[in-house]
C-alpha cells in the first residue's frame, strides 16, 4: 500500500459555478462580491451561461475528474476519502470542511483546479480556505482539519503531455494545404496587467503568471515541432477579460489577434490550445468555441482548438503523483519532483507575501507568512 501519512483525506478546491438557470446571477455576484462590478455587466455575463441553459459545465466536469481520482487512487492501493468544496458555489469550502471534520479528518492535502501562480489563481483560493476554516473553527462541532496545498503543476508531465497530444490533434484536423503554417495561440484567461506584475514571491521580481505560461506554451511548441517536424510560431494570447476599460489587462486578445494575423497575412490558421485552463468550462465552450470560432468564421480563418487536461489519466495521476511526494517531505524523505521547461518544480509551500491582494493583506492558508 503506498504511504500517505500524514494525510487523511484529499479536497479538491474548485471555482464552481452555477447548476441552472436561477444560479447565475447569485453565482456572478459571489464571484465579484467587493469588486464593485455593476449590475448590468453581471447581467451581460450572465448571458453567456444563458446560452447553455443557465448551467455551467465545471460542476459536472469536477464531478467526472473526482471519479476519476478515486479509482486512480484506488488502483494505486491509497484508501483515502476525498471531498469537494468551491469558492463560489455549492459545494461551498466551509460545507465541506465541516463534513471533513464531523468525518474525523484531521489533515488533508489540497488540489485546487488552478495551475498558475497568481491572487486570483492561488493566493486568494488560500485566502478562502483561510476563511472556511475559520467558519468551521468558530462553530460548536469539531475543528477543521489542517490543510496542505499541493504546489504548482502547470509544468507538470501529467499536464503538459495531454496538452501536447490536444495540440497535435488539432493540428491534424486542419486541411493539410494550412498545416505546416498555422499560428498556435496558447490562450489563458487576462488577468490585470497588476495581478500579473504581483504574481510570485516579490524577490522574483513579479510577473510569474505569464512567465509561466511562456514556459509551458514553449515546451509544448517544441514538443509538437519534433514530432511532426515543422517548427511553427507560437505566442500567448487572452480571453475572458472582466475590468473596466480604463484598468490594464493582459493583451492580446485571441480575437483582436486573429484579425491581426488575418489582416497581416501572416497565418493561414490557427490552433487555439487553452493552456490556462484544466477542463472545457465556460471560458473555453464560451469565449473560444462560440465568440473564437465565429471571430474565425468571419475572417474566413480555418481555426481549430485543441482539448484540455479534463480527465485524461495522466492528469488525473497527478493529484496522486502529488499527494505521495508532499506525504514524503512532510515524512522528512527526499523525493524526485517531476516537472518539464526551465521553471523547475515549485514549491510546497508558497513564499512570504507571494502572489500579493491588491487590495492589501488578507490572512491566507499554505504559505510562509499565514
Amino acid at each position: 500500500m503506498t504511504d500517505v501519512a500524514p494525510y487523511d483525506a484529499v479536497l479538491l478546491v474548485s471555482f464552481g459555478g452555477p447548476e441552472g438557470p436561477d444560479d447565475v446571477l447569485p453565482f456572478l455576484e459571489n464571484v465579484t462580491r467587493g469588486r464593485g462590478i455593476p449590475r448590468e455587466r453581471l447581467v451581460e455575463v450572465g448571458e453567456h451561461y444563458y446560452a447553455f441553459g443557465g448551467r455551467s459545465p465545471i460542476n459536472d466536469q469536477n464531478r467526472a475528474f473526482l471519479d476519476a481520482l478515486r479509482v486512480d487512487l484506488d488502483e494505486a492501493g491509497i484508501d483515502l476519502p476525498v471531498y469537494w468544496g468551491n469558492r463560489n458555489w455549492d459545494p461551498y469550502l466551509t460545507d465541506a470542511l465541516a463534513q471533513m471534520a464531523a468525518d474525523g479528518v484531521t489533515r488533508a492535502a489540497c488540489f485546487v483546479t488552478s495551475a498558475y501562480s497568481s491572487w486570483s489563481g492561488c493566493r486568494q483560493y488560500r485566502e478562502n480556505l483561510y476563511d472556511a476554516v475559520e467558519d468551521v473553527d468558530g462553530r460548536s462541532g469539531p475543528a477543521a482539519p489542517r490543510l496542505d496545498k499541493l504546489r504548482h503543476y502547470f509544468n507538470h508531465p501529467g499536464f503538459v503531455d495531454p496538452v501536447v497530444d490536444a495540440t497535435l490533434a488539432a493540428l491534424a484536423d486542419l486541411p493539410e494545404d494550412v498545416r505546416d503554417d498555422a499560428r498556435i495561440l496558447f490562450v489563458t484567461h487576462s488577468i490585470p496587467d497588476s495581478m500579473n506584475a504581483s504574481s510570485g514571491p516579490p524577490e522574483q521580481g513579479g510577473g510569474a503568471y505569464v512567465a509561466q505560461h511562456l514556459d509551458v506554451a514553449g515546451v509544448v511548441a517544441g514538443r509538437v515541432g519534433e514530432v511532426t517536424g515543422v517548427e511553427r510560431r507560437h505566442e500567448l494570447v487572452f480571453c475572458s477579460r472582466s475590468g473596466p476599460p480604463q484598468m490594464p489587462w493582459l493583451e492580446p486578445d485571441v480575437n483582436d489577434r486573429m484579425r491581426e494575423l488575418v489582416a497581416a497575412g501572416e497565418a493561414p490558421a490557427v490552433v487555439l490550445v487553452p493552456v490556462g485552463f484544466v477542463s472545457d468550462h465556460m471560458e473555453v465552450i464560451y469565449d473560444l468555441d462560440t465568440e473564437a470560432r465565429e471571430t474565425a468564421d468571419e475572417l474566413g480563418l480555418p481555426m481549430r482548438r485543441a482539448g484540455t487536461a479534463g480527465t485524461d489519466p495522466r492528469f488525473v495521476a497527478v493529484v496522486r503523483d502529488l499527494l505521495t511526494e508532499r506525504a514524503a517531505v512532510e515524512r522528512g524523505e527526499d523525493v524526485a519532483r517531476s516537472s518539464v521547461g526551465g521553471t523547475g518544480p515549485m514549491w510546497d509551500v508558497c513564499p512570504a507575501q507571494c502572489c500579493a491582494n491588491g487590495k492589501g493583506p488578507r490572512p491566507a492558508l499554505c504559505g510562509r507568512d499565514a
